[in-house]
């Protein structure tokens, strides 16, 4: 309304009348009209002060700055090496005002840009496709005393296929460890993937060229991402949350025996969830079809004799697995039947 009103032509009365019919006050619109009568006012440019630095003299500083002995320091350790050798050329505050002109208020240095990391996405839909592998420590008889547990695991039967307990990280253990894993379980060379985080051992050029000998593609987590390697972390704390797993171990020979215990169990009584509560011996050695259709045959059994216990739909026993991913794709689910 307001600019309704201003629009108006100034004419005695009318101002007045339109006013009074919009409930506007007058004096606004006055106000408003004297403002847009008023020519633009042209700013002129700010003058330089009489006191500052001179076009050559903020060139001079600037190119002391970068110059290499004091591309690495600050406004402030430069104008104090400057005032130590007798030199004034300006407060700190210029400094920093000469160098914002350039854009160079930041590190003048380069520095090493570190490398965007692929997230690894792997898939299994049988066993020895692919292989996880890392090294746990396991608490030995004195304070600071450790032994260490490799274990390398199968990610689609979740069966241990090789493991030992040495007293060091090594790439020369594992070497002998996984040329006894491959000699157990042989894959046709390109088709095993051995994936594993960035540790020492893991990343070591003994650890490469074996790989590259027997046709096995290597494959590593990215940097401080523990989910890239969820299986052999997910196996360390089903073995470390055991019941009789010990607080520390008297010897080397106390960790084998516990560990060798334990894989058994692990291998060949352990249903676990993530394979359709089968044991990975059984997904591993190709038994899971026929376990799941013996288990289908039992529960048929059972409703057929009492069919009104099952309310919703007739019991089916959990899926069979049928592929296994390590960071599956986007809107790619883990494929289970």
């Amino acid at each position: 309304m307001m600019d309704a009103v201003v629009a108006l032509a100034p004419t005695p009365g009318l101002t007045a009348s339109a006013c009074a019919a919009l409930n506007v006050s007058r004096a606004s619109v006055y106000r408003q009209r004297a403002r847009l009568a008023r020519p633009l006012a042209v700013r002129c440019p700010r003058p330089s002060p009489q006191r500052a630095l001179t076009i050559v003299e903020r060139q001079t500083m600037l190119d002391l700055l970068r110059a290499p002995r004091f591309a690495d320091q600050a406004p402030a350790e430069v104008y104090a090496s400057l005032l130590d050798e007798g030199v004034y050329h300006c407060s700190i505050r210029t400094m920093y005002r000469i160098l914002a002109a350039s854009q160079e208020v930041r590190d003048r240095r380069d520095h090493l840009r570190h490398p965007i990391y692929k997230k690894p996405e792997l898939l299994a839909r049988a066993p020895n496709e692919v292989w996880s592998w890392d090294i746990t420590k396991l608490m030995g008889p004195a304070k600071w005393t450790y032994f260490y547990l490799y274990v390398i695991i199968d990610i689609f039967s979740r069966r241990i296929v090789g493991w030992c307990v040495a007293d060091r990280e090594s790439a020369t253990v594992f070497t002998a460890l996984f040329n006894d894993a491959t000699a157990k379980h042989p894959a046709p060379p390109g088709q095993l993937t051995l994936h594993a985080d960035r540790g020492g051992p893991m990343r070591a050029k003994a650890t490469a060229l074996l790989l590259a000998d027997l046709g096995v593609t290597k494959s590593h987590s990215r940097p401080h991402t523990s989910n890239d390697n969820p299986f052999s972390e997910s196996h360390f704390k089903t073995m470390k949350y055991q019941p009789q797993f010990p607080q520390r171990f008297g010897c080397i020979q106390d960790a084998k025996a516990f560990c060798r215990n334990f894989f058994d169990w692990y291998n060949q009584e352990h249903h676990h969830a993530g394979i359709g509560l089968m044991t990975p011996d059984q997904v591993h050695y190709g038994q899971a079809d026929a376990i799941h259709a013996a288990r289908q045959n039992i529960l048929d059994g059972a409703f057929n004799r009492n069919p009104e216990r099952f309310v919703r739909k007739e019991p089916e026993p959990p899926a069979k697995p049928i592929a296994t991913w390590i960071n599956p794709p986007p809107k790619t689910l883990n494929i289970r039947a």
